[in-house]
């Protein structure tokens, strides 16, 4: 085989294993093998065999005794340097062991070894000896294509296999081996080209230009809901894909996918190469190593997606930038948007963030030239912004037992009689937060979380949202015995269902949230009944929020605006206002209609309520950059959490505490705590926080390893987690 870059003078090589593994172990090399940088190997792992790619660097002196062989080298492409380094820069920012990264590079270990050619056919010239009309239709469909499969040919023309098998003995067709079927097919980048508006014009002609310069940059692309951001950056995505470039596309949400798709489809003439949990192992395996081929063009996925060995990555996108679900807050703690401008300046080239809502630190960064920036003020085809306007849950609360107002309950009956749609938005799901015994006040809590657990009635169970811990739900209290007076405490989406079948029975209502069984095939195929009304009442959970077009849809009604706001992070402001702008922009996306978004509240007053209600995000934006400058929060501070757990309270405490001690003095970094995490109990393990707080030029990372090396080690049940630039605070 043969394999690009330098080969090792020496027969010693590093070799990063897709373990917890702090460096790359050192191997020998065979006589007769080859490798460099980037080759994926199988090398021995005490007793098992591992894929490891061969990696930059010295090798430790080991005693050649010592060395065990590689055993053998993949034929597939190696991961270039620019991933090599892309993986080493995450190790390093992230405090994550390098091998714990690169495991996220070999997700797909079954595409190492080259996809099996196919048994294939192509016309040899030669008539049979006898001619049938059929025989004649599949000989005349022969000449469209150099090479067909028996049956692709068969179901091309409409007749059985068994008559192209007849020509087969006849020889009029010979056996030749064909390559593997592409995963999806090329894109076309004339195919379906949009007709836009002036504004949507500049801005696509900015980002094309961006690609074609070519270099490193990053642009935010923000506009309103509705205002044709995908189609307008589809033109860079084309002008990516003219140059020869590949493109990553990244979405937060597996909900979007079908809609972006098809979207994507439609200007395009084919689908992108999908990358999420849904895809079916055999076809992640074969998008992984048509990625790494150069064969697949576009892949739009989620975060992981980042870590594919794209051969020449000319481009990414990151989908509704400022969406929370981008953070992965697990083993590899790293957050995919900044990840995304990161491996674009190692690989110099352009990186798209867009988002109608963006976060604080990319508007900051805009706003300082560090980004570009392209705005879309107005809605594609005219359509009108919402009106949108506050109910004062104080001053007009829904009746006992109830939590639509009367107010929106008026609004949603005018709507539903237009024969147009109202979407109820409550980001709660489940029937009820709590449930309780009205007689001796027991609480239902989940035995392994320090929380409550939530009643789901549609299946008859009170289920844990962090750990997934489910019992059925009881007829009798189990503290005190009594029958029929467990009561529901709060509002969840079933409940809202359940208040609107009643008030509306004739209405088509369909609940949303990403609990209810049937998983994401049933989301999209919901979905697409409500884009196509068929459906009066919409009730769902944040998902509805998220990039869909609800042609029919002109009413939105937030149920619990305060939500978010009821808790002490830092960032829920923001996430409020991003959750409440992104959901009353679903209301009135087709022209020719007017429609409303109505946000029942108790805090009207709230600068975000305030912000919503007006209609001016820069007001807010102006509030929240301002306080987190006041307060050298990001981006005008760094944060980092250190988050111990252990299997006793006691445990995680002290251990907690010695890391405390073992902070070192330090004027521009402060470390707070450790106190107990506010989800104190996860999966039945205590937890404490510490939070490290510096200045934005405070080498955090410096100060956290310096932390780690003085600290004492895990022992008995206790883990310690660092999470850098912490969008969680639980």
């Amino acid at each position: 085989m043969s394999q690009t870059g330098q080969l090792f003078e020496t027969r010693t090589v590093p070799v990063l294993v897709p373990l917890p593994a702090e460096r790359p172990y050192s191997y020998a090399v065979p006589d007769g093998m080859e490798v460099a940088p980037g080759s994926i190997v199988q090398v021995p792992l005490g007793p098992r065999q591992v894929a490891g790619v061969v990696w930059d660097g010295a090798t430790d002196r080991v005693d050649a005794k010592k060395l065990r062989p590689i055993t053998r080298v993949f034929d597939c492409p190696p991961l270039d340097a620019t991933m090599r380094r892309f993986v080493d820069w995450v190790a390093d920012y992230t405090l994550s062991p390098p091998g714990l990264v690169v495991r996220m590079a070999l997700r797909a270990p079954a595409a190492f070894d080259p996809e099996p050619w196919i048994e294939g056919i192509e016309a040899t010239g030669a008539l049979p000896d006898r001619m049938t009309s059929a025989r004649e239709r599949v000989l005349a469909a022969a000449q469209e294509a150099p090479a067909w499969s028996r049956s692709g040919l068969a179901h091309a023309v409409g007749v059985t296999p068994s008559v192209v098998d007849g020509l087969i003995r006849q020889g009029s067709f010979r056996g030749v081996r064909l390559p593997p079927p592409p995963a999806v097919a090329a894109p076309d980048t004339g195919y379906g080209r949009a007709e836009l508006n002036p504004d949507q014009r500049e801005g696509a002609d900015s980002l094309a230009a961006s690609v074609a310069k070519g270099g490193f940059s990053t642009t935010l692309l923000e506009g309103v809901t509705g205002s044709g951001k995908t189609e307008v950056y589809f033109e860079a995505v084309a002008r990516a894909l003219d140059a020869g470039r590949q493109v990553l596309i990244l979405l937060p949400e597996i909900a979007l996918t079908q809609s972006f798709i098809d979207r994507f489809h439609a200007r395009f003439g084919a689908p992108p190469a999908e990358w999420h949990s849904d895809v079916a192992p055999r076809q992640r395996e074969k998008i992984w190593r048509q990625v790494a081929e150069g064969r697949v063009k576009v892949v739009a996925g989620a975060r992981s997606a980042l870590f594919l060995p794209f051969q020449n990555l000319g481009l990414i996108v990151v989908d509704e930038e400022h969406d929370p679900a981008y953070k992965q807050e697990e083993r590899t703690f790293y957050h995919a948007r900044d990840m995304a401008v990161v491996r674009g300046s190692i690989g110099k080239f352009p990186v798209i963030l867009a988002s109608a809502t963006p976060s604080v630190e990319t508007r900051v960064n805009a706003a300082a030239g560090r980004y570009g920036h392209v705005r879309l003020a107005g809605r594609f085809a005219e359509a009108a912004m919402p009106d949108l306007s506050l109910i004062d849950m104080r001053a007009a609360p829904p009746p006992r037992g109830r939590f639509v107002s009367p107010v929106l309950g008026r609004a949603i009956a005018e709507t539903i009689a237009r024969g147009e749609q109202a979407l109820l938005f409550l980001n709660r799901r489940g029937y009820a937060p709590l449930t309780l015994c009205r007689v001796c006040g027991h609480r239902f809590q989940c035995p392994d979380c320090s929380t409550w657990l939530v009643d789901h009635r549609l299946r008859g169970q009170l289920q844990c949202h962090h750990c997934g811990f489910s019992m059925p739900r009881p007829e009798a209290c189990p503290e005190c015995g009594m029958l029929d007076h467990l009561v529901a405490c709060g509002p969840g989406v079933e409940r809202i269902a359940e208040e609107m079948l009643t008030d509306f029975p004739e209405a088509r209502t369909i609940l949303l949230s990403s609990d209810l069984p049937g998983g994401a095939r049933r989301l999209r195929r919901e979905l697409d009944a409500i884009a196509e009304g068929e459906a009066d009442i919409v009730i769902g959970t944040q998902l509805v929020a998220k990039g869909h077009h609800f042609p029919m849809m002109t009413l939105v009604g937030a149920v619990d605006a305060d939500l978010g706001l009821a808790n002490g992070d830092p960032r829920a402001a923001e996430r409020t206002f991003q959750l409440l702008h992104q959901v009353t922009g679903r209301a009135g996306r087709s022209g020719g209609r007017s429609s409303r978004g109505l946000i029942q509240t108790f805090q009207p007053e709230h600068p975000v309520m305030q912000a919503i209600a007006s209609g001016d995000a820069s007001r807010f934006y102006e509030r929240e950059i301002a306080e987190r400058e006041r307060t050298q929060l990001p981006p005008f501070g760094r944060l980092a959490s250190v988050i111990v757990s252990a299997n006793s309270r006691k445990e995680a405490e002290e251990h907690a505490r010695a890391w405390r001690r073992a902070a070192a003095e330090d004027v521009d970094i402060e470390v707070l705590g450790p106190a107990e995490a506010p989800l104190a109990v996860l999966r039945g393990r205590h937890r404490f926080r510490l939070l490290v707080h510096g200045t934005r030029r405070s080498p955090i990372q410096a100060f956290l390893r310096a932390m780690v090396a003085a600290a004492p080690r895990p022992r008995g049940s206790v883990q310690v987690q660092i999470d850098v630039d912490p969008q969680s605070f639980l």
